[in-house]
């Protein structure tokens, strides 16, 4: 970067939540100055950074005030006033990863129009201005029907099986993907920096709580074949560089039962599947995106161990002050690592926390992650 980032470098971060934090953490062994704008006066991030905003990732008044006197401007949450990004970035502001970049990716439409229109491989699709349009609909029954902007966490996702599911499906301008049997999701965590070096952490395996629809177990690295990894890393690698991407770029995809990669997903910025990359791999997810946005030499993704990593989430039945079970009891056990996210209040399947396990044997790790789930509990 043209300023010497020691010291000097006026960091924004928009979104103030766990993602935001462990940015923070990770920032803070560069000597950068980070400021936060978040909604949340109690956001996560609050109490680490250098200076906290209150106030809306959507506004552009909001947004614009709050960068234009910084040097480099990113992003935890995909959520956010791109108009003001570009004011911000006509003015010189660095904003990584570039706001045109952000404007696609919060529309899941755009997002597979540029997969189809780059040939990245991905599910038949349709896009649908309102209920009405499902009744007749291009694609065979069962489908799933994604809300084109705001869906996160399982959230603004349907499986339409029958044509009586129609009557509750969302009315807003959605899409509909064909019904993916597939056999195990997937994940590629790819960085770029701005001289074009790009620079992937290897395959992971994820599974999903059915309940939430949310990330629960992820196990790295995978055991499928080097073809599969592969080709899931070239596909991640091909997407940052059609997209020309600064920072890191999550890419979620299934693995289907004939052995096709389909991408599902992508996210452009720091992302849960890459929580267990702080214990389990020589650099982290957060390091990485931080270097890439600096400009830097990319780090050594290689793992160093089987890492496993459980979301921390908040127990059905549950709401209120954050209490947590089970903590010393987790925390004597060899190769278990906590991460809570300095969230007071807890509500059913809110992500709290996550656990990294790491051990040399990949079985070993594999049981130990199973008794962390079971006596680690979030209640309230």
């Amino acid at each position: 970067m043209a300023k010497d980032f020691y010291g000097e470098l006026q960091l924004g971060i928009l979104g103030g939540g766990q993602l935001g934090r462990m940015l923070i953490q990770e920032a803070i062994n560069y000597n950068v100055n980070v400021h936060i704008l978040d909604p949340d006066k109690n956001a996560p991030c609050r109490k680490l950074c250098n200076k906290f905003e209150c106030g809306s990732l959507s506004d552009f008044e909001t947004v614009y005030n709050f960068g234009k006197d910084l040097d480099l401007i990113t992003i935890e949450i995909e959520k956010v006033n791109v108009d003001a990004l570009e004011k911000l970035e006509e003015e010189g502001v660095i904003v990584y990863p570039q706001s045109r970049i952000i404007r696609l990716i919060q529309d899941k439409g755009l997002q597979k129009q540029f997969f189809k229109q780059n040939d990245i491989p991905t599910s038949a699709f349709q896009l649908i201005s309102t209920k009405d349009n499902l009744t007749n609909a291009s694609l065979s029954l069962p489908y799933i029907q994604k809300l084109r902007r705001d869906g996160y966490d399982g959230k603004g996702v349907k499986k339409i099986v029958t044509e009586a599911d129609i009557q509750d499906a969302f009315e807003e301008p959605s899409l509909i993907e064909e019904w993916v049997d597939f056999e195990k999701e997937i994940a590629v965590i790819v960085a770029r920096n701005d001289r074009g070096d790009v620079s992937t952490f290897p395959m992971v395996e994820m599974e999903f709580n059915p309940q939430a629809n949310l990330v629960e177990f992820l196990i790295a690295p995978s055991l499928y074949g080097v073809e599969i990894q592969q080709r899931a890393e070239a596909i991640a690698k091909k997407i940052a560089d059609d997209l020309q991407i600064v920072g890191l770029l999550a890419v979620e995809m299934f693995l289907t039962k004939n052995g096709d990669i389909l991408v599902n997903e992508i996210a452009p910025r720091p992302h849960n599947s890459g929580h267990q990359t702080i214990e389990g791999n020589y650099v982290s997810q957060f390091a990485q995106h931080l270097r890439a946005i600096f400009n830097l030499p990319l780090g050594d993704t290689r793992c160093r161990t089987t890492a496993v990593m459980i979301n921390l989430l908040g127990e059905d039945g549950y709401e209120g002050l954050a209490k947590y079970d089970g903590v010393e009891e987790v925390l004597a056990m060899e190769g278990v690592y906590l991460h809570l996210y300095g969230k007071k209040y807890t509500k059913p399947f809110r992500k709290m926390g996550h656990i990294c396990i790491i051990n040399d044997d990949r079985d070993k790790a594999i049981s130990n992650a199973r008794k962390v789930q079971e006596i680690l509990k979030v209640k309230a």
